[in-house]
């Protein structure tokens, strides 16, 4: 009972402001100029909450919800992430001018030898139907005198938890782009001393962009397996938008022959 006063209560009142706002808006054209700027104060401190509470609503209610963590994995998978920056919102949400080893969040960093950088990084809500990660990452390249630009993401410990040579890692990205240009992806393992590195071109021209890394080629030792990290690694990105609507990693053994 109590609810449905408090609704019938809400209701009115927010009909009485309604009508009390519409009059000032009669008011505002013929009131002398001392009370208009009392009336433009008091709008201000009213819209200042207004899109504080649209601002919110509109990240909670805009799909995909934020918090959810919806991967597409292979069959057998026995671990899939994503990376922070595509999972939920970082602070600073955009950068201008980015420095080489900035941070983008939780575990991605920069990398770049530009001797002025006109490099701009953005973090994006996404709302496509087709989009699975609540946010994305937007790259804006202008004039760009550097010889290379990469993204390094850490993988977390439970990437090389158990990690094995008879292990395929595989890489989903969800990939806009203003010009055509090549992006290759490096999977990096330190193993004690030692780095092992595979190289994969991404298949661009395809509806899904995937590779995959196969640790069968590789000499790393499974006993000494420290850490992970994927490279991404863009050709010629001047006077380019680069949109990453999602970024997933999944690991599954390979199937026993």
């Amino acid at each position: 009972m109590s609810e449905r006063i408090n609704s019938l209560l809400d209701r009115a009142l927010h009909k009485r402001v309604l009508r009390r706002w519409s009059q000032m808006v009669d008011r505002a054209r013929t009131v002398d100029l001392a009370t208009l700027r009392r009336m433009r104060s008091r709008a201000r401190e009213i819209r200042r909450r207004v899109d504080e509470v649209l601002h919110i609503a509109d990240a909670r209610l805009t799909l995909p919800l934020i918090g959810t963590n919806a991967i597409v994995k292979p069959l057998h998978s026995d671990w899939a992430w994503r990376p922070q920056i595509w999972r939920g919102p970082v602070s600073p949400p955009g950068i201008a001018a980015v420095e080489t080893r900035q941070t983008l969040g939780s575990g991605v960093t920069v990398f770049h030898d530009c001797r002025i950088s006109e490099l701009t990084f953005r973090q994006i809500r996404n709302s496509r139907e087709e989009d699975l990660a609540p946010f994305g990452l937007r790259m804006d390249v202008f004039r760009f005198d550097g010889s290379f630009l990469s993204l390094a993401i850490d993988l977390p410990p439970e990437a090389v938890a158990g990690l094995q040579r008879r292990h395929l890692m595989r890489l989903t990205m969800a990939v806009e782009m203003e010009q055509p240009l090549e992006i290759f992806a490096r999977l990096n393992v330190k193993h004690g001393p030692n780095t092992e590195q595979i190289v994969r071109e991404l298949p661009l021209n395809e509806g899904d962009v995937m590779v995959e890394f196969d640790l069968a080629y590789t000499n790393m030792n499974e006993k000494r397996v420290e850490r992970a990290w994927i490279d991404l690694i863009f050709e010629s990105p001047e006077m380019n938008q680069i949109v990453l609507r999602d970024v997933t990693l999944a690991r599954r053994p390979r199937a026993e022959v």
